[in-house]
């Protein structure tokens, strides 16, 4: 499935808002100007996520990472690039999956599979 790599100053978020930090994979790696954002072996983390179950008494289950998938022919530093397609999800601790991250403003000008 194609999708656009993720590039250092895009606005990722968790569906609860937490931030989702972009690492920069490689400091020769450019996307439309900016940084790409994220290797194979980069896992992109969340923070601020305060989602709680309405359980009795509430679960704290926070976003912590994100699943995304990796570019079959785009590498960055020798790893597969990975991509923002609408198989991204949002996983707390015990991976169940939260929602898939919301984006704004993300770079649409490369797009790999």
């Amino acid at each position: 499935m194609p999708g656009p790599l993720v590039h250092v100053g895009a606005l990722l978020t968790c569906p609860h808002l937490g931030a989702i930090t972009a690492i920069p994979s490689s400091p020769r790696v450019f996307v439309n100007g900016a940084q790409a954002a994220f290797g194979a072996l980069d896992i992109p983390t969340v923070a601020g996520c305060m989602f709680t179950l309405p359980t009795t008494p509430p679960k704290p289950q926070p976003c912590v990472t994100v699943r995304l998938e990796t570019a079959t022919r785009v590498f960055v530093s020798g790893q597969p690039a990975l991509i923002l397609t609408l198989a991204a999800m949002c996983l707390p601790v015990e991976q169940v999956p939260q929602g898939p991250p919301n984006t704004t403003p993300i770079q649409t000008r490369v797009i790999a599979t």
